[in-house]
């Protein structure tokens, strides 16, 4: 079995652990901090659509040990 490319993944929760830090300091205007959750907002979607994408590409895997009889 094939590992699975988690790069994007990975990065789109860097980005999304980055913003929280930011949200907890209370140091953003009531106007950044906004777009800041729209922000993650996006960054969360995007994230669901590639884990959509990681779990479509492991159903097309075949289990360790059971091979396409033809």
């Amino acid at each position: 079995m094939s590992e699975l490319d988690t790069s994007t993944l990975d990065a789109l929760v860097t980005r999304l652990e980055r913003a929280a830090e930011q949200l907890r300091t209370g140091d953003l205007s009531p106007d950044a901090a906004a777009t800041l959750v729209e922000d993650c907002a996006g960054l969360a979607s995007q994230a669901s659509a590639e884990l959509e994408r990681m779990a479509r590409a492991a159903q097309h895997e075949p289990i360790p040990g059971q091979d396409s009889l033809l």
